[in-house]
């Protein structure tokens, strides 16, 4: 299948390659009066598109129905890519100046010799060197509505975006017709986020059904919010985007639920590193904020903010400087949490270290209570009756369970301590004394007296 979309992939960037340049002969022909069997470039259609071809470049034709100035520009940005030495001819020199023609548009390149367009250079494709009208109406198009740069295929350093602007695919679109997969952002300054993921299943996430219900509440929008905000016409009141608060004691699988819901409805999931956002500079954390929510808008990705308090943290009632920039720091957050379309996470020990008007936006709030009995019980029974013997028998798992109140957290750490001691004798037999010393090891941790 891979092999294929590659062939696809291949076969339209050929056609596309193919019209540009037919595009870029016919308007210098009909720019400098020479024998054309054309009067306008719109007189060459591009290659239709079919609905089997799942190659990236399809794909993005397909869902935002370019225009033909659109489709122009998408190939002109992405041809330095591909072919550059197809630009060439606009390095060509006016005989009578000794210049390079002004119309052409176009910018140095630093790093490399050859030719970057810019959007002037597809108005004068188009015929806008000399033609007032078509000129202007390449640049309402460009002002008012342009899928390319509203939907961020397109890069621009200026808004409004103005004729002079070097044409520049994003890093995700450049991606998506590459791989023809869906993007997903590397770690980095502007990103500071890693995807995470469990071998886990929904199946295997042991709560109390309570809290289990509540987390079934936020997967039932997922599933069905575009029912609910678009063929019910529900948006006119609703948001699109979805806030859930998940607050309790550690190891009691905040950030495994965050993990098992974005699995289960094959949305990635990305723990933001609060280290790389949070700045003491005045200014710094709005614009890391902002830079993250543009990135991750449209995409339908699930932000994960663990030990949110460094961000969502109570504002102060203080009039010192600091007081009132860490309050704008909270209203800029509530402004962009607020108009993010996806769903955010918010994790953290106590729901109380959390700002209000934080929490009045919350579509849910889920407090994960350490286990009780009957799922601690489970939970045992999951990580070690189906791995290891027990050397005692497997019924000491249920007095374990009793007398010992642990957090799913802390009874992986006793596993692992199991698992040790285990390989180190060469069999996948574990005793009684081995689970006991792990938890005597995670009750030291917490100052909690062991019995």
């Amino acid at each position: 299948m891979e092999i294929l979309i590659n062939k696809k992939t291949e076969t339209i960037l050929q056609s596309e390659i193919g019209w540009l340049e037919e595009v870029i002969e016919t308007a210098l022909a009909l720019y400098f009066n020479n024998d054309c069997q054309y009067t306008s470039v719109k007189e060459l259609t591009p290659l239709e598109v079919s609905e089997d071809d799942q190659s990236g470049y399809a794909q993005i034709l397909r869902k935002y129905k370019l225009t033909f100035e659109e489709r122009l520009i998408l190939i002109m940005a992405f041809i330095r890519h591909l072919k550059p030495q197809s630009l060439d001819l606009f390095l060509t020199k006016n005989k009578s100046t000794d210049v390079e023609f002004s119309e052409f548009g176009g910018v140095k390149d630093e790093k490399k010799q050859g030719f970057v367009p810019t959007l002037e250079t597809v108005c004068f494709l188009l015929g806008g060197a000399d033609n007032i009208q078509i000129r202007l109406e390449f640049m309402k198009g460009i002002y008012e509505n342009n899928t390319l740069y509203e939907e961020g295929i397109l890069n621009a350093k200026k808004s409004p975006v103005e004729l002079n602007e070097p044409l520049r695919l994003s890093e995700e679109f450049i991606g998506i017709i590459i791989t023809s997969k869906k993007y997903k952002p590397k770690y980095n300054t502007s990103f500071p986020a890693e995807e995470i993921t469990t071998k886990m299943d929904w199946d295997d996430l042991v709560l109390e059904t309570g809290i289990k219900n509540q987390l079934l509440e936020v997967k039932q929008w997922l599933q069905h919010s575009d029912l609910i905000l678009n063929q019910w016409k529900l948006d006119k009141t609703l948001k699109a985007g979805y806030r859930v608060l998940f607050y309790g004691p550690p190891g009691t699988g905040k950030t495994l639920a965050a993990t098992l819901l974005g699995k289960s409805m094959q949305k990635p999931v990305f723990r933001i590193d609060l280290s790389m956002v949070v700045s003491k500079y005045i200014g710094e954390t709005e614009k890391n904020l902002g830079r993250l929510f543009d990135i991750a808008s449209s995409k339908e990705w699930i932000l994960f903010f663990d030990e949110a308090d460094a961000l969502f943290s109570k504002r102060t009632d203080g009039s010192s400087s600091n007081d009132r920039h860490a309050n704008q720091e909270v209203a800029y957050l509530l402004q962009r949490i607020e108009n993010f379309d996806g769903l955010v996470v918010l994790a953290t020990n106590l729901q109380t270290n959390i700002d209000e008007a934080f929490l009045r936006r919350f579509q849910n709030t889920i407090n994960f209570s350490k286990p009780k009995y009957k799922e601690r019980k489970l939970l045992w029974e999951n990580m070690v009756s189906s791995i290891f013997e027990v050397e005692e028998g497997q019924q000491v798992l249920d007095t374990i369970a009793k007398d010992y109140e642990l957090s799913g957290g802390e009874m992986i750490n006793v596993l692992r301590y199991c698992a040790i001691k285990a390989a180190n004798k060469g069999e996948k037999k574990i005793s009684f004394t081995n689970i006991m010393t792990g938890i005597k090891r995670e009750y030291q941790k917490s100052n909690k007296t062991f019995n």
